[in-house]
């Protein structure tokens, strides 16, 4: 299943693994505002009975994973048009986060301001040796704007966020796993095969499980403890429910592969 669209490419391969790749090479993969709403479009696809199982998120080319919002379409903006901008950009990354399926960025290249902040919602960020991880608004006088001084911190920590948003110096793929940004850097020929690799395996998990446990994480990292553990016992004890559950268990104690529908 492919779909056409201008600045983005949106295939779903047999084995359900979606792939979405922002396709501006020449501006370096740079978010507009007709970028936005045709991801937006792909993750409400894909958030209504699609068949995909995963999505990897990439960019194209072999510069940029994105390198940021568009800088001379933000040029022009005035204040009221800016907080459009960054709702935009924020409903679309809030869409990308609340998938009930994995979401895994192949960063491939420059992952910049818009570029960070757009794999800092997804699930989990491997990336290639040629991968650059930064947010330098400040650089423009500005900050980031689509989450990154939220996400960030979540991901990495206050400090090391501080450091990234307020020197808005970029850092390469080995620092970025040293500090807790992307879980794994390989060569770039090897980057999308890791990702693809790692969605296969989730896919071939329970999809309802995968869906709560997604769920628990997300809405328990910011409650307290007390309301977060009883948000996962109420996804744990539903999951007894369906059928997916029987079929995991009874496949275990038979010692085969589970055939999951999920229902």
């Amino acid at each position: 299943m492919a779909t056409a669209l201008e600045n983005v490419l949106f295939h779903i391969a047999e084995d359900g693994i979606a792939v979405l790749t922002v396709n501006r090479p020449k501006q370096l993969n740079a978010l507009d505002v007709r970028t936005l709403e045709e991801i937006e479009g792909v993750l409400a696809t894909l958030a209504t009975g699609s068949p995909a199982r995963a999505l990897v998120l990439t960019g194209a080319g072999d510069k940029a994973f994105v390198a940021g919002a568009d800088i001379a379409a933000m040029s022009r903006l005035g204040p009221v048009e800016a907080r459009l901008f960054a709702e935009l950009g924020h409903r679309v990354l809030e869409r990308l986060e609340a998938l009930p399926i994995p979401t895994i960025a192949a960063v491939n290249g420059f992952a910049l301001g818009g570029g960070c902040e757009l794999a800092l919602a997804c699930d989990l960020v491997y990336a290639s040796e040629r991968a650059r991880f930064g947010q330098p608004e400040v650089a423009l006088g500005l900050i980031p704007g689509f989450g990154g001084t939220q996400r960030l911190a979540r991901r990495v920590g206050l400090g090391r966020a501080l450091e990234m948003i307020l020197t808005g110096d970029p850092i390469d793929g080995k620092k970025a796993k040293e500090i807790g940004l992307a879980l794994e850097v390989v060569p770039p020929e090897e980057l999308l095969e890791l990702a693809r690799a790692q969605a296969r395996k989730i896919a071939s998990r329970g999809p309802l499980a995968v869906a709560q446990a997604k769920r628990a994480v997300h809405a328990g990292a910011d409650a307290d403890l007390r309301v977060a553990n009883e948000l996962e016992r109420q996804a744990f004890a539903a999951l007894f429910g369906t059928q997916d559950a029987k079929e995991g268990m009874k496949a275990f104690l038979e010692k085969r592969a589970a055939a999951f529908k999920g229902a």
